[in-house]
């Protein structure tokens, strides 16, 4: 999934990164604003996180035993997310969606999830699911070897869309288990809530008896050190993390509500394991970084960085008369190339790709890195300076200008 099968072309292959700077084999420089999928939020290569790395490698890669560097990153997790009493350390954001989802299963006694057209939740079997036409659907195999029994239970609706929310909860009275929701839609490019959306579904689940459930693998400490849920101020009943939790590392996790976590074997009967969950060398590398975001001032800068960004880039697309949708939540932004609004999958997926196709392989010529993919967002890091930002909306006047 790497590879440029969206834009055409092949694929960059990376010997190293610096900053906010990659090298690939071939002796090219780029400036990232990929930033491995928003995993990377420091710049690559930080010295806090790689000496953290070093540091806890020697001491061992793996015990299959608890540590106290798990318990430590723990209770940075919930000093800093208003939603989370508790933590569980899991691999993958796919893993900890997955958990999640089980957890609201069994603490519910329902089994119907209820998602958002064109939200990646992870490659688990019932989450794949496709979005049909209509008010709401339940949701199809999106991929060849998942049955469709597997997404029998998983009813799609459009992000942004409350009314259809509250018409399928009202339909499927007493069966929904929760809903689940990128506070941000980060999977369809930037999508932002629409204003009273979040609360919306936090006032629908209560009256229903479901869960909720943000997805924060993409926004969590990226767009708020306590993630879209402190800078929306909703409170869900559980939590998906990852990315940026896991400094640069596989892991992540789900948390939330002690009395909903407690459920989770070995403190209850809901099952879920891993032989190198909370892995120490991960769990460093992820410690290292929640200290650096919690620095006075840090999502300030990121704010400032994204905002003279997004100015940079409306003035250069004005400027070659291209009519382009930009999307941005804190470090977080896509360009659509239409005339917008995008606030859903289907304004989404209804800009040009081949325009912006053009338009990411002109920038790469220019030395800039971007998402090869339409409906993925670009994400800055701390490493990104006034002159980067400057060199990436220089770029993009050319790249608009060819496109």
């Amino acid at each position: 999934m790497r590879a440029f099968r969206a834009v055409g072309g092949g694929p960059v292959f990376i010997s190293r990164g610096e900053g906010c700077r990659l090298y690939d084999v071939d002796g090219n420089c780029y400036i990232d604003c990929l930033s491995s999928w928003g995993a990377v939020i420091l710049g690559h290569a930080h010295q806090a996180v790689t000496e953290a790395v070093s540091k806890a490698a020697a001491e061992g890669t793996t015990f299959g035993a608890a540590t106290p560097g798990e318990v430590e990153l723990a209770e940075l997790i919930v000093q800093a997310v208003p939603g989370v009493e508790m933590v569980r350390l899991v691999n993958s954001g796919t893993e900890a969606v997955m958990s999640a989802v089980r957890l609201a299963r069994a603490f519910t006694g329902r089994n119907k999830i209820l998602k958002f057209e064109g939200a990646y939740h992870g490659h688990s079997d019932a989450l794949l699911a496709k979005a049909g036409s209509g008010l709401a659907t339940f949701g199809l195999p999106d991929s060849p070897g998942v049955p469709a029994s597997f997404t029998a239970e998983t009813i799609t609706v459009p992000y942004n869309d409350l009314e259809a929310v509250e018409n399928t909860l009202a339909a499927a009275h007493g069966q929904v288990a929760c809903i689940l929701v990128e506070p941000v839609a980060g999977n369809m490019g930037v999508v932002p809530p629409r204003a009273g959306f979040l609360e919306g579904l936090c006032k629908a689940t209560r009256r229903d008896g479901c869960l909720l459930i943000f997805d924060e693998v993409i926004t969590g400490f990226r767009v708020a050190r306590g993630g879209a849920q402190q800078l929306y101020g909703i409170t869900p009943d559980l939590t998906t993390l990852g990315k940026v939790v896991g400094g640069g590392f596989p892991m992540a996790a789900y948390a939330g509500r002690r009395k909903i976590m407690e459920r989770m074997a070995p403190a209850g009967d809901v099952y879920q394991a891993g032989t190198l969950s909370g892995n120490p060398v991960a769990v460093a590398a992820g410690t290292a970084v929640l200290r650096e975001v919690a620095r006075p001032g840090f999502y300030d800068g990121l704010e400032q960085a994204g905002k003279i960004l997004e100015e940079g880039l409306r003035e250069a697309a004005r400027k070659a008369w291209r009519p382009v949708t930009i999307n941005r939540v804190g470090s977080m932004l896509t360009i659509f190339f239409c005339e917008g609004p995008v606030v859903d999958y289907a304004s989404a997926a209804a800009s040009d790709a081949k325009k912006y196709a053009a338009f990411f392989h002109a920038m790469l010529d220019e030395g800039v890195y971007l998402p090869p993919s339409r409906l993925e967002s670009a994400f800055l890091t701390a490493a990104h300076t006034p002159s980067d930002i400057e060199r990436i909306v220089s770029a993009a006047g050319k790249a608009f200008a060819v496109v």
